[in-house]
C-alpha cells in the first residue's frame, strides 16, 4: 500500500506479533495506521455463542483498520495475527499528514476504502439472502479478483488461500456446511480440488 522506504522516512516502527496475538481489540481507541510487511492478519467479532465472524484478511503489503483513524471511532472489531507475523505501526497524526503530503497515497486509500465498502454491502446481501454455493462462489471470486498475483496470472486457476474454517467464518456458514457445498461445487465443475487444496 505504502512504500516501506515512505514508511522508514516518516518514522513507522516494523513490529512483530505472534500467532494468534491481537494487534488491537474492539473497542479500543484507534491510534496507528497498520500495513502487514510479512505474514496475515484478521479482522474478526465473536457473537454471545463465541461464534467468530472474520471481517477481513490481510497479508503482505496490506493495510487495516484505517476507518477509525479517519473518523475518531472506536475500532468496531479486533485485529488477530493469522500466523507470525511482522507489521508497519505509524501514529495516526504522522499517518494523516503522510496523506496530505501526498496526493497519489491518498487517493489510493479513497479508491480501498471503496472496494472495501462494495464487499462489505456484497457480503450483507449474501448473508442474508443467498444460498451456501452462491456465498461461497462469490467470496471466493472477491479474492481472486483483489489479488495482484490472479490479476496478473489469468491463464491459470487460482488457489484459494483460505481453510475451510475462514471460508464459515467469512460467510456466516458452519464449517460443515462449507466442505459439502465445496464438493457439490466441484461436482458441478465450479472449481477443482488437488490435494485438499481448492483451485477456482
Amino acid at each position: 500500500m505504502i512504500d516501506q522506504n515512505i514508511l522508514t522516512e516518516v518514522g513507522a516502527v516494523l513490529k512483530k506479533y505472534a500467532k494468534n496475538e491481537l494487534l488491537f481489540q474492539e473497542g479500543e481507541i484507534a491510534r496507528y495506521y497498520y500495513q502487514v510487511h510479512i505474514g496475515e492478519v484478521k479482522m474478526n467479532n465473536y457473537n454471545d455463542e463465541g461464534k467468530e465472524y472474520i471481517q477481513g484478511i490481510f497479508g503482505s503489503g496490506k493495510s487495516f483498520g484505517e476507518p477509525p483513524l479517519f473518523a475518531n471511532f472506536k475500532y468496531p472489531a479486533n485485529a488477530e495475527a493469522i500466523t507470525d507475523t511482522k507489521v508497519w505501526q505509524l501514529p495516526k497524526d504522522q499517518f494523516l499528514k503522510l496523506l496530505e503530503q501526498h496526493p497519489s497515497i491518498h487517493s489510493k486509500f479513497t479508491s480501498t476504502l471503496a472496494l472495501r465498502l462494495y464487499y462489505k454491502a456484497m457480503m450483507v446481501s449474501e448473508i442474508s439472502t443467498q444460498e451456501p454455493e452462491h456465498r461461497i462462489l462469490r467470496i471466493l471470486d472477491y479474492f481472486k479478483n483483489n489479488d495482484q498475483k490472479a490479476i496478473t496470472n489469468t491463464s491459470s486457476l487460482y488457489k484459494i488461500k483460505l481453510t475451510r474454517q475462514q471460508l464459515a467464518d467469512l460467510t456466516g456458514l458452519r464449517v460443515e456446511t462449507v466442505i459439502r457445498t465445496i464438493k457439490k461445487l466441484e461436482q458441478k465443475g465450479e472449481l477443482t480440488i488437488k490435494n485438499r487444496k481448492v483451485y477456482r
